[in-house]
């Protein structure tokens, strides 16, 4: 098994089809998860910290499992089947079938670790080389610290 942080939710275009994707700690491996509308927004609402008014199904999760007096201690994404992503939630020690979508979900409510099966990874995973990983790191962060005013040059446009 191999360790996963979550990179965040992103939206395949021209299809508009959700997705979380994955990092291999300590790799150059990402692993993209199509999921559902509600399941990418449960990630980023968790990964962002949003606590909604009233709770919401993985929310409400996390209270049973609390006031029961259990603890989700990993996640692990065990097989690719057809397509198909499958992973378990670890419940004190107890393996619990669950929708890779969810598991993250819940992961990141509670803080636990999230894995991959070598195998899964091996098959799925996209190869990134550190260089262009960093290089697309950079760019994202010059967008989120650019505005309109840094290109303006106080000529007239030539025409």
């Amino acid at each position: 098994m191999r360790e996963l942080d979550v990179v965040g939710v992103r939206v395949e275009m021209p299809s508009n089809a959700p997705m979380v994707l994955l990092r291999e700690v300590g790799g150059t491996r990402y692993l993209p998860i199509w999921i559902g509308a509600a399941e990418a927004a449960a990630i980023a609402n968790a990964q962002e910290g949003i606590v909604p008014p009233r709770p919401l199904t993985h929310d409400l999760m996390v209270d049973t499992l609390t006031t029961l007096g259990h603890r989700l201690t990993e996640v692990h994404i065990t097989e690719l089947e057809g397509g198909t992503f499958y992973a378990v939630l670890l419940v004190d020690g107890i393996e619990v079938s669950a929708r890779p979508s969810d598991a993250i979900a819940l992961a990141l409510r509670v803080g636990s670790e999230i894995y991959c099966a070598e195998d899964v990874l091996d098959e799925a995973g996209i190869e990134i080389p550190e260089a262009e990983d960093d290089e697309v790191e950079k760019f994202r962060e010059f967008l989120d610290q650019v505005n309109p005013d840094d290109f303006v040059t106080g000529e007239e446009p030539k025409s």
